[in-house]
């Protein structure tokens, strides 16, 4: 064999880091080994795999097409030396969610994992979709959960679980007096108010634009923030009226902290999805991860 598993960590590292000197830290190894193991492979097969844009080396078409295959095989071998060290388990997992399942589903998905399996080492990274899909996309996580909808010839999209945005405001909005349940907000109340919803990427708001279908450009949009948690206080504080999922919700609506309207003549129901890229070893950590989370 005219390669190393060596080489091929050292290759992987370096694309996932665009640096040699931060390859080297991340595998801890100096930084001329680091670049001779590079080197040697690039030279043993006569290829050149990343090209140089100033101190940064980016994949060029050859580097794309091994990459999967060597992402593949070294997990493959990785999990081999679990087995054969009889200690085959989730191993090292990284997970990234959105933030409505990262904050609210899959840090209990994670604690029960670690109790199942607790060899298990499990990186979870919330983020939005926009974000959490690239990083997927870049194999810098194993796998994604995400509430937004995607389309991307690379990844697998499975769908895991069903959800239902709320719209809401404080107890002393105007609309508050609509949550009887005998009365509804119509699209003139919608256009009326004044919203705080979540961030162009995020799946959140990928699925208010869609239910707000013929009156989304006339909605007066007041502030776009990144945290569920925020638009929660600024909603209290009666800057405006929200959209978030049920999820986040439960407990403002039990204290009585917020209150929901009712929107019935729009839909407000998506789908989670998990989200793998398609040339992704299946290892045994994403598996059990999967399958944790289809009980939860």
């Amino acid at each position: 064999m005219r390669y190393t598993l060596r080489q091929l960590e050292v290759f992987l590292a370096i694309a996932h880091q665009q640096s040699v000197s931060k390859a080297a830290v991340q595998l801890n190894m100096t930084q001329s080994a680091a670049s001779s193991s590079l080197k040697e492979l690039e030279q043993q097969f006569d290829l050149q795999l990343f090209d140089r844009i100033g101190k940064r080396l980016q994949l060029n078409e050859q580097g794309r097409l091994i990459r999967a295959r060597a992402e593949r095989l070294l997990a493959q071998a990785v999990e081999l030396e679990q087995e054969l060290s009889q200690q085959a388990d989730a191993g090292h997992l990284k997970v990234g969610a959105t933030l409505t399942i990262g904050n609210y589903i899959a840090v209990n998905i994670m604690a029960e994992m670690m109790r199942q399996h607790p060899k298990a080492n499990i990186d979870l990274e919330v983020a939005n979709t926009a974000t959490i899909s690239q990083k997927v996309l870049n194999y810098d996580l194993d796998i994604g959960l995400i509430e937004g909808e995607l389309q991307n010839s690379e990844l697998d999209v499975t769908p895991w679980r069903e959800d239902e945005l709320a719209v809401f405001c404080s107890p002393t909005h105007p609309l508050a007096a609509f949550a009887d349940a005998s009365k509804t907000i119509t699209d003139q109340d919608l256009l009326h108010a004044r919203w705080i919803l979540r961030e162009a990427g995020s799946g959140t708001r990928q699925a208010f634009e869609r239910a707000m279908h013929g009156i989304l450009p006339n909605l007066k949009v007041a502030h776009e923030l990144q945290h569920t948690e925020a638009i929660k206080r600024a909603v209290e504080a009666n800057l405006g009226i929200g959209c978030l999922s049920e999820i986040t919700l439960e407990e403002a609506f039990k204290r009585g902290s917020l209150v929901r309207l009712p929107v019935r003549h729009r839909d407000f129901r998506r789908k989670f999805y998990f989200i793998i890229h398609k040339q992704k070893f299946r290892s045994v950590g994403i598996s059990q991860w999967v399958s944790l989370c289809k009980q939860s």
